[in-house]
């Protein structure tokens, strides 16, 4: 073999052997992450993982003669560059809430709970069509902002005679951050409960979409809270319990998920930092308290296109390639630590079953023909709570039911305010609760 081939298959052996280093040491920074739950920032990972590569190229250059010993060393040093970058912020560490939005009046209401909440009024168009119950609505996420697409929903319902309120959860929004480990899905009932009570205007009816819905249901098996609701609209509910969460069943029809384009825009997933730490808090390696970002860090980070597909699932496929801007990007808001931790106290709960068994408040159920979300956690709604007097199966939109396109918003609105005013419903009463075995076998 000519001296040139050896020579190139020993650089290339070489240099395979450094990049295997490299690789050794970065898995060995991100265990050490996991390990460590991110303290200080990840420093804590980084010195570990900088001192062992110190150690194994002391060891491997024992033998050399001086120029070659730092030769082992060279991994250690690109290693430590690579995941350097995991410790670093690149968004400030301290909160950073949307600016006010062009129409609406953010209001800030401290709860007897501790919570301070960012809350929008809008009150009915015409005062001569005023009905006399409030309507407050929770909007999903949960901890996120209520996008602006939703806003637009609340004031075509405002224009319909209702008194519309609507508050960001805790977290959410403009609404003060809370120690991570108040977030929990019964401190999210016991805000509401606190801000029916702040609003001081008896009775109120309630909408509650998505993680709304099931923070809605629960208020219903809370005699105490449930004593302060005229009527609930469940809309697109997660689930209600433990038992609910673990269910693993059907979905609704065929959703735009891997069908729309890609959403623009930047992502923080993009960063090292934030793909390491929000990846490893959905593989649950952290904590949502994790020392790697702070809260107020992760919220600041994290964009409307780092949800990628979870949007496109939000709608049916046939509208993939019309898919609505919902919010902008000066008013997006999410905590992806603060809703895992949300959604883990959801699933770490008991069932609510006999509770909700007890409810007697008018309530009516709300599943859209594209749901993303599983069949079971609305049908088990409907299964367990006996004061469901109506379900209306909506017809052409996906788990975002008031969506802009066509005459979706209209429909909703009909939907609801039929039911809130006890009038004879625009759809069918489908499915009733002998129907849901068959719903869910020919529904899917």
């Amino acid at each position: 073999m000519p001296t040139s081939a050896i020579r190139l298959v020993r650089f290339t052996g070489r240099l395979l052997l450094a990049l295997a280093a490299v690789t050794m040491l970065v898995v060995v920074f991100l265990a050490l992450i996991a390990l460590t739950d991110g303290a200080g920032s990840g420093l804590a990972a980084w010195l570990t993982t900088l001192g062992v590569g110190a150690v194994l190229a002391l060891w491997r250059g024992r033998h050399r003669t001086w120029p070659a010993r730092i030769v082992p060393f060279l991994p250690v040093v690109v290693a430590a560059a690579l995941t350097a970058t995991v410790c670093i912020p690149t968004v400030p560490t301290a909160r950073r809430y949307p600016p006010a939005l062009p129409f609406v009046t953010t209001q800030h209401w401290s709860l007897t709970t501790g919570s301070r909440v960012a809350v929008y009024h809008y009150p009915p168009a015409d005062p001569n069509t005023r009905h006399p119950i409030p309507l407050v609505y929770l909007n999903g996420g949960p901890v996120r902002g209520i996008s602006v697409l939703d806003h637009r929903f609340l004031q075509l319902l405002a224009r319909q005679g209702y008194d519309v309120y609507a508050y960001e959860q805790a977290g959410g929004g403009r609404s003060d951050l809370l120690p991570m480990g108040q977030y929990t899905i019964s401190r999210s009932v016991r805000d509401l409960a606190a801000f029916i009570g702040r609003l001081d205007k008896g009775k109120v009816d309630i909408l509650g979409f998505s993680s709304g819905g099931a923070v809605l249901t629960r208020a219903l098996a809370d005699p105490s809270v449930a004593a302060r609701l005229h009527r609930a609209i469940i809309a697109e509910p997660g689930p209600m319990d433990g038992p609910t969460a673990h269910i693993a069943g059907h979905k609704g029809r065929k959703s735009a998920r891997g069908l729309a384009p890609a959403l623009t825009g930047p992502r923080s997933t993009h960063v090292p930092r934030y793909a390491v730490a929000f990846g490893l808090m959905r593989l649950g390696l952290l904590s949502p308290d994790t020392g790697l970002i702070g809260q107020a860090e992760g919220v600041n980070a994290f964009t409307a296109a780092d949800l990628g597909s979870d949007t496109a699932s939000a709608y049916c496929a046939r509208d993939a390639h019309r898919i609505p801007a919902e919010d902008t990007a000066q008013n997006f808001s999410f905590s992806p630590a603060a809703s895992l931790r949300v959604q883990q106290t959801v699933k770490d709960s008991p069932s609510i079953a006999p509770q909700l068994g007890r409810s007697r408040t008018p309530a009516m159920l709300m599943i859209a023909e594209c749901s993303s979300q599983v069949r079971q956690w609305e049908t088990t709604v409907l299964a367990d709570d006996p004061a469901i007097q109506r379900t209306q199966y909506m017809p052409g939109v996906g788990h975002h039911m008031w969506n802009g396109l066509d005459a979706n918003n209209d429909r909703a609105v009909a939907v609801i305010t039929a039911f809130l005013q006890g009038k004879r419903a625009p759809l069918p009463n489908y499915p009733t609760r002998d129907e849901i075995p068959a719903f869910l076998r020919d529904h899917e």
